[in-house]
């Protein structure tokens, strides 16, 4: 048997996914899964030796330059990649139109989400077979039941993300006892105030951790560097890769993080966790694992430095 996934984005969304292929290969251990995911984002299911082959598809880049030369090119590339095997099932646990279109060009009965339970109603008009998954639980969960429906096996209770941790080498880090903030995020209401984060930054270091922030973009690292400089012996770290990300995130005492999809990397490399939330509901999109994480606060509700604390203390004594 041969499977393909589609789940491109976002990179939350892309690790919320990752349980689904050791629930097939418990079912089906000789399956070959093979997963298209935006580029940007390729080496999450490259951690999970479960993965055969991953099939990039570049929508986020081809946009800016839809008519160019190259563009067309890459785009027949990616046409001839996805469509070149017979799949027995086509998944996209997806459920967006974008979605639904990459997943007709390959080859293979395409199965998603029914209009009742797709993120875009009209994705459902695109698959061979659609199933109703409900929309108050969980999107890891959500995942796997269609997963499930779609093959006809029921997933187990427990969660596992599979990943391996990376060991890619980081020549600037020479703590071994650290604990990892990450304070930047894609929308400005689910950031946490810059005073909490000083202040929890300061009671880490009085605790005897070195406090890590990476960060992406410039205006991320400008916040970053601007975080550490007010935290004894922090660091601001620089632009790094999604597995030396991931190598920094298993290698942690602890992670303190707002909705971000690091976030659920870290819970998914089963490092201990504490997620704050500011302007989302976390019975939906919170962090879920099998190993220590807390959410706290929700849309409307920013947890103190004082909550935060006390997750962690049971962390680091």
């Amino acid at each position: 048997m041969r499977i393909l996934l589609v789940k491109t984005s976002s990179l939350g969304d892309v690790i919320h996914n990752l349980p689904v292929v050791g629930d097939i290969r418990q079912h089906f251990p000789n399956v070959i899964i093979d997963w298209c995911v935006e580029e940007s984002f390729s080496a999450i299911p490259r951690l999970h030796p479960g993965v055969n082959t991953v099939i990039p598809v570049a929508l986020r880049r081809w946009k800016k330059n839809l008519f160019s030369m190259n563009t067309r090119r890459e785009m027949a590339a990616f046409k001839r990649s996805i469509s070149r095997l017979n799949y027995d099932i086509v998944l996209d646990t997806q459920g967006l139109l974008k979605s639904a279109l990459l997943a007709r060009q390959a080859q293979g009965v395409k199965c998603g989400y029914a209009a009742d339970s797709a993120r875009e109603p009209v994705a459902a008009r695109f698959y061979d077979r659609v199933f109703s998954v409900a929309k108050s639980a969980h999107a890891v969960t959500r995942n796997r039941w269609l997963a499930a429906a779609s093959l006809g096996y029921q997933p187990d209770q427990g969660i596992d993300f599979g990943l391996f941790s990376p060991s890619t080498a980081i020549a600037w880090l020479s703590a071994t006892s650290f604990v990892v903030l990450l304070s930047a995020t894609s929308r400005d209401d689910k950031l946490w105030p810059e005073a909490h984060w000083i202040a929890l930054g300061q009671q880490l270091n009085h605790q005897g951790f070195t406090v890590i922030l990476p960060s992406g973009s410039a205006r991320e690292r400008e916040r970053a560097t601007r975080l550490a400089t007010a935290m004894p012996n922090a660091i601001a770290a620089p632009a790094m890769s999604i597995p030396e990300l991931a190598t920094l995130l298993a290698h942690a005492q602890a992670v303190v993080g707002v909705d971000t999809g690091l976030s659920h990397l870290a819970v998914a490399l089963k490092t201990p966790t504490v997620a704050i939330y500011t302007a989302t509901d976390p019975g939906l999109t919170g962090v879920l694992g099998s190993g220590y994480y807390k959410n706290l606060g929700g849309k409307g509700s920013v947890p103190d430095v004082q909550a935060v604390l006390a997750a962690l203390q049971p962390l680091l004594g």
